[in-house]
């Protein structure tokens, strides 16, 4: 009896222990696949630092995908926005409301690295939604003259 009752309290003691390492669903962030292949990924403190992305003219089919994650929610009136290294929007891209966040928006490298003019050689990648109406920049763009895609420093 007292080896039973001494069984069920270290159990008791070791539910409670595990319970204090449970994961909380949810958390702000986002990640960025290039053909389906994951480039960037950022969440929590992380997203205050921006990273530049390299993307290379590739062939017409490169697409890029970005997930945005609300603490657990999909965001509502969602947008990409890229500017120039003056802030100034050359392109806006809308996206329709999504039941899931496995819905990456898209769009297409070479319709973004089309946007370059003259020496500005920098693009930003902003999202912004109604949970994020200001906008939050996701990266810095570069392009180069490779067909891949990397992560600079």
């Amino acid at each position: 009896m007292k080896k039973s009752i001494g069984i069920a309290l270290s159990m008791l003691a070791v539910c409670f222990a595990f319970s204090s390492f449970s994961h909380k669903p949810g958390g702000e962030g986002f990640e960025v696949f290039l053909n389906n292949k994951l480039i960037l990924q950022r969440f929590g403190n992380q997203l205050n630092t921006a990273q530049t992305i390299q993307l290379n003219q590739g062939s017409a089919n490169d697409e890029l995908s970005i997930k945005y994650y609300h603490c657990g929610t999909v965001g509502k009136n969602r947008m990409l926005t890229i500017k120039d290294g003056q802030n100034k929007v050359l392109k806006e891209y809308h996206f329709a409301d999504a039941s899931s966040n496995s819905t990456g928006m898209k769009c297409r490298v070479n319709e973004i690295i089309s946007l370059r003019k003259g020496n500005n050689s920098v693009l930003k990648l902003y999202y912004s939604s109604s949970e994020i109406p200001a906008g939050r920049l996701l990266a810095s763009i570069v392009s180069g003259s490779s067909s891949t895609a990397s992560l600079m420093p």
